[in-house]
């Protein structure tokens, strides 16, 4: 009866550990860490089309996760979508002339911002903005522009 005992805790233990592993993989997957504290400074950029971006999309510069998107909105007057970007602490030196763009992970994979750095000696300060950005390649658009242009030239004009 004591072994009995033991082999049911015993795997009663191994149940939860499994499940405690799944819901850190499910945060893991969906970027909603509950455990990483969001204590960076804030940048904004500005851009003609962010396709899918989502909050909470990483924000890379050179390959390495270096902040996540904070906030996404809509400029009434310059009808552009503003990114309000969160950089963490440790990446205080992008240089002011720096340039955003939204790129694509895989052919349909999720969408995050990268930064390339300028070559300007002063910094970006919490609050500035990006003056050089590029929108997202949308897949429906380079379709529908690729077939345009084969309709146009399969005319023999």
């Amino acid at each position: 009866m004591f072994q009995n005992r033991s082999i049911e805790i015993a795997v009663g233990v191994f149940v939860a550990a499994g499940l405690a592993a799944l819901f850190v993989l499910a945060m893991k997957v969906s970027n909603l860490s509950a455990f990483a504290s969001e204590n960076g400074y804030s940048l904004e950029a500005r851009f003609d089309n962010i396709g899918g971006l989502k909050e909470r999309a990483p924000v890379t510069m050179a390959g390495v996760r270096v902040g996540r998107v904070e906030k996404i909105g809509f400029d009434n007057e310059t009808y552009e979508a503003v990114v309000q970007l969160n950089i963490e602490h440790q990446y205080d030196t992008l240089p002011k002339d720096s340039s955003a763009s939204i790129y694509t992970s895989g052919l349909l994979g999720e969408q995050y911002v990268a930064l390339e750095p300028g070559g300007a000696m002063a910094y970006m300060k919490p609050g500035d903005t990006f003056k050089i950005t590029q929108s997202a390649l949308v897949l429906e658009e380079m379709i529908g522009q690729f077939l345009f242009k084969a309709a146009e030239g399969g005319d023999g004009q």
